[in-house]
């Protein structure tokens, strides 16, 4: 089934490009957006609207490749125009993985073989708040689409998708699992291997933070790494700063 954004633009998986073997497999939530600044006769309708899939993987939010893809999105003038929403709302994981989880363990991108729990992006509740409020009232007057897309489910991983994530991460040959924050412990590690934990936290009071594990996935030994969300890690928002301090601290030891 075809999903949909805002103003048309269909909703497409985002994968791993790169097939080659990597020497660390890094498994996050779910997907992100492109997101763009709605305004109308001078004034912000929203000032991030989710309105296109990511051109790839934990992508860093370029602005020229946002502007591309947004220009690309045909909007009726009299609804106002879209714009890029700026660096700090496209792509802000990307230059956490890059920079507080990548380059502290020694590995760059070329290194790195990422997937996601859910491999698209979902509408939260701010999101779905702004289509409902600003965006459906207009869907009979100008001709727009529905909005299609799910919004943020509570599970991200069924056993269906723990096996093809566990089918990448064999075929990625990666010997290091990064997980980043509670639910890929809980939704994945915990349905594909025997550990004694099914969160951060539990790992930190067995292990201590930023410190590896063996367990063993589908008959290969791997070490693995729980660390926190990148949200957590780069204080990007509400985030908890339990774990922003713990991070930094674990940076600074590296």
């Amino acid at each position: 089934m075809a999903y949909y954004f805002p103003f048309g633009q269909e909703l497409h998986p985002l994968v791993q490009e790169d097939t080659s073997p990597k020497k660390v497999f890094v498994l996050g939530v779910y997907a992100s957006a492109v997101h763009a600044r709605w305004k109308k006769d001078g004034q912000i309708v929203c000032q991030a609207l989710a309105v296109a899939s990511e051109p790839r993987i934990f992508w860093d939010g370029d602005p020229a490749e946002a502007k591309q893809i947004i220009d690309s999105i045909a909007i009726p003038p009299e609804l106002g125009t879209l714009e890029p929403a700026g660096k700090q709302l496209n792509g802000p994981s990307a230059k956490v993985l890059d920079e507080n989880i990548l380059a502290p363990l020694g590995f760059t991108r070329a290194d790195a073989w990422l997937c996601d729990c859910l491999p698209e992006t979902r509408i939260n509740s701010s999101q779905a708040k702004v289509i409902k409020g600003r965006y459906n009232p207009l869907i009979a007057p100008y001709g727009l689409n529905c909005v299609t897309i799910p919004n943020r489910p509570s599970a991200f991983c069924d056993q269906k998708r723990c096996a093809e994530i566990t089918e990448e991460l064999m075929r990625s040959e990666a010997d290091l699992l990064v997980l980043l924050g509670d639910i890929p412990i809980s939704q994945y590690l915990n349905k594909v291997a025997d550990v004694p934990y099914s969160t951060l936290g539990e790992y930190v009071d067995l292990y201590g933070y930023g410190n590896t594990t063996e367990t063993v996935i589908n008959g290969k030994t791997i070490q693995v790494l729980p660390l926190a969300h990148p949200r957590q890690i780069g204080a990007l928002g509400a985030h908890s700063e339990r774990w922003h301090l713990a991070h930094k601290e674990w940076e600074n030891n590296r």
